[in-house]
C-alpha cells in the first residue's frame, strides 16, 4: 500500500465465509482521505479523516481481522451494511398484502437489523474495485430471515474529491416486499478508541422525532422536539442533556431514536457533528425520510478495537439514514414497501470537513 495510513494486514482478511471468498479493499481520494472495506458484510473497517491541521485519524470503530467480525463479541454491526430491514420490527412480524410474515426475534420480542443472519453477516460479491470506489452485489432469496421475494441488491461506496463518503443502495425484487437498507459505521471524531463522544457538538435538521415505548418500538406519534432533550436544531453537546429525567432517554438508555427529516427521495442535510478539539466536522446528507442517532449506549469496554483500545460506553455514535423503525406495521409512516418490478434507491453522504479553533 506504499504510503497508506492503514494499519490492516491484508492477509488477516483473506479467507472465506460460508464458502465465499473474503478480502479487504483500499480506497483513497485526491486529498488523502482513505478507507478500507471488507466484503464480509460490506463493512467499512477504517476511515481516515483530517483535522484542522491536516492530521489524519481513523474515525470509525472496527476490528483488525476477519475472524473478529465473524466471531464477534458484543457489538455485531461495526461498519456494516444493514438489511433487509434496518432497525426494529415489533414482535418479529408484519403483514403485507393481507399475509403475515414471521421474522427471527433477535432483540427481545423484536426483529432487529435483518434478523439472525442479516446482510451484515453475508459475503457480498465485489463487482468492481477502483482507486476511489467499490461496487458490491448481493442476492437475498425468497424467505431469507422470513422476508418475501427474491431481492437483488447493488451498492457502491465511493470517496469523492469533495471529501464525501457516498453510500448508494439499489434493489429490485420479484415480489412485493419491505426493505430498509442502511449503513452502520460507528464514529468517533477524536479517533477510534479515543474516549467519549459526549463533547461532540451535534445538529440534527429535524423538528420532530418518533418516540418509543419500553421495547424501543415507535409509538406511532411524531413528537415535536421543542422543549425536549431531542431538540438538536441548535448545535448542542451530545452529552449536555443525557442526565435529564426524561422517559424517552430512559427507554433508549440514552439516545437511540429516529428523527423525522422530510420527504423520501429528496436529498437533504440531516445532521452536522463537530469535534471542537480537532476541528473535525462530519455532515450527513440523505434521500431517506428518517435518521437514527445512536449514542453508543450499550458498549461496555468488552469490545477491543483495531488499535488495541477497548470501546466504552458513549465513545462512539451512529447516524443511520433510514425509513422509520417498525414501518411495515405503521401505515401512518412513510412506506417501506418495495413493489414487484419497482426500484429501490437510497443515497447517504458522509462529508468530512474541519473548522478553525474559536
Amino acid at each position: 500500500m506504499g504510503d497508506s495510513k492503514s494499519t490492516i494486514n491484508p492477509s488477516d482478511f483473506n479467507g472465506s465465509v460460508d464458502g465465499e471468498p473474503v478480502g479487504i479493499y483500499f480506497l483513497k481520494n485526491a486529498n488523502g482521505l482513505e478507507m478500507s472495506v471488507t466484503n464480509f458484510g460490506a463493512r467499512v473497517v477504517e476511515l481516515f479523516a483530517p483535522d484542522r491541521d491536516g492530521n489524519f485519524a481513523d474515525v470509525v470503530l472496527g476490528h483488525s481481522t476477519l475472524e473478529d467480525y465473524v466471531n464477534f463479541k458484543g457489538e455485531r454491526f461495526l461498519g456494516a451494511t444493514i438489511g433487509r430491514f434496518g432497525n426494529r420490527i415489533a414482535n418479529g412480524e408484519f403483514f403485507l398484502n393481507g399475509k403475515a410474515y414471521k421474522l427471527a426475534k433477535n432483540d427481545g420480542s423484536n426483529s432487529l437489523h435483518g434478523g439472525v443472519k442479516g446482510f451484515d453477516m453475508r459475503v457480498w460479491k465485489v463487482e468492481k474495485a477502483e482507486a476511489n470506489s467499490i461496487d458490491f452485489s448481493l442476492f437475498s432469496p425468497d424467505g431469507e430471515e422470513g422476508f418475501p421475494g427474491n431481492l437483488s441488491v447493488k451498492m457502491r461506496y465511493s470517496l469523492t474529491d469533495e471529501n464525501e463518503f457516498v453510500v448508494e443502495h439499489r434493489a429490485e425484487c420479484d415480489a412485493d416486499t419491505v426493505i430498509n437498507l442502511t449503513h452502520h459505521s460507528f464514529f468517533n471524531l477524536h479517533g477510534e478508541g479515543c474516549g467519549s463522544v459526549n463533547d461532540h457538538i451535534l445538529r440534527i435538521n429535524a423538528d420532530k422525532f418518533t418516540p418509543i415505548d419500553e421495547r424501543m418500538i415507535p409509538t406511532g406519534k411524531l413528537e415535536d422536539v421543542s422543549g425536549t432533550p431531542f431538540d438538536f436544531r441548535v448545535p448542542t453537546e451530545i452529552g449536555k442533556r443525557l442526565g435529564e429525567d426524561d422517559e424517552q432517554l430512559k427507554f433508549g438508555n440514552g439516545y437511540d431514536h429516529n428523527w423525522v427529516l422530510g420527504n423520501p427521495g429528496e436529498v437533504k442535510l440531516a445532521a452536522v457533528v463537530e469535534e471542537p478539539k480537532s476541528g473535525r466536522v462530519l455532515s450527513v446528507y440523505t434521500s431517506e425520510p428518517g435518521m437514527q442517532f445512536y449514542g453508543g449506549n450499550f458498549f461496555d469496554g468488552k469490545v477491543v478495537g483495531k488499535g488495541g483500545r477497548p470501546y466504552g460506553r458513549r465513545e462512539s455514535f451512529a447516524l443511520e439514514t433510514q425509513h422509520f423503525p417498525d414501518s411495515p406495521n405503521r401505515p401512518e409512516f412513510p412506506s417501506s414497501v418495495l413493489k414487484k418490478g419497482d426500484s429501490y434507491y437510497h443515497v447517504c453522504k458522509y462529508v468530512f470537513g474541519s473548522v478553525r479553533a474559536s
